[in-house]
């Protein structure tokens, strides 16, 4: 029988794992990463050193309360950075423009329209101010949301291409027959989630993602709070904005007509069960709330 050992999930030990690999292949080791949230610790332990901890994992390896992770593919992981790459940009282009929304209201300068449509990018191109000064930090201001455009442009004609590369092309189809669910959130869930199949039940996969609600029961008193918010929440903000299309009136158009042509009638006919809840029932278990 093999022997078995295990080590934390830190942020650096990825960097070690082609070495680590090699390793525990010549020796013949089971290995498993373990994430560091998920060791029990004792409130009253003060002291943490290296030595402890490799002794407190062997212990809880060897009584079976250690939950290894699932490792990620270098491949996989490599696509999840730029698909991360760019969710940080989407998140800095969002910062820049409400810093040149909050210069040129200071101005007493509004910006016409409720989005950032090209009516709104003519205006402000169309602006200038009588202070030099004024007029420098505002085309800074300017050019750094320019700049963050093509960089979300580049970042996602990126994403389009390993959307369909041999290792994502048949899963990223398939959930891309969902309604709410395009390519950028397709290859977005892959990359975050990897395997499917470790989840046997919808509620384990919810559960993992921070999707059921929290509670605090004993006895015959019951209690439940909001979402737990627990696991990935990168994968957690993909689903929760792809479920508020399913509050909209069920239709198929012409989009997600072509999405869903050429893939397999099962899968079709998954993606518009979803659909079948009527928006009435939606909207009164949101006035439940």
């Amino acid at each position: 029988m093999p022997s078995r050992t295990s080590f934390e999930g830190t942020a650096i030990w990825h960097g070690a794992a082609a070495s680590l690999g090699e390793c525990i292949r010549l020796t013949r080791l089971q290995c498993d990463v373990i994430a560091p949230g998920l060791v029990p610790r004792r409130g009253s332990d003060r002291v943490k050193t290296d030595k402890r901890d490799a002794r407190k994992l062997a212990l809880l390896c060897q009584g079976g309360m250690l939950a290894p992770i699932w490792v990620p593919s270098l491949e996989q992981e490599a696509v999840r950075d730029l698909i991360r790459a760019r969710e940080d940009a989407r998140q800095d282009r969002a910062r820049a423009r409400q810093r040149l929304g909050k210069f040129v209201l200071r101005r007493d300068r509004r910006l016409p329209g409720k989005g950032w449509t090209l009516t709104r990018l003519q205006w402000l191109g169309q602006q200038a101010f009588e202070q030099a000064a004024q007029q420098a930090a505002f085309d800074d201001y300017l050019l750094a949301c320019d700049l963050l455009d093509r960089r979300i442009e580049t970042l996602e004609r990126q994403i389009d291409e390993w959307a369909t590369h041999d290792s994502f092309r048949q899963l990223v189809a398939r959930l891309r027959c969902l309604r709410g669910v395009d390519t950028l959130t397709a290859i977005g869930l892959v990359a975050e989630i990897g395997d499917f199949s470790r989840f046997k039940t919808a509620p384990a996969f919810m559960a993992y993602l921070g999707l059921v609600p929290s509670e605090s029961s004993s006895g015959e008193r019951r209690r439940q709070g909001s979402i737990t918010k627990t696991g990935n929440n990168h994968a957690r903000r993909l689903l929760i904005e792809a479920a508020h299309n399913q509050r909209r009136r069920p239709a198929r158009s012409a989009h997600l007509a072509r999405r869903q042509a050429g893939q397999p009638a099962g899968v079709v006919a998954r993606a518009g069960a979803g659909a079948a809840t009527p928006p009435q029932a939606l909207a009164a278990h949101e006035r439940a709330r």
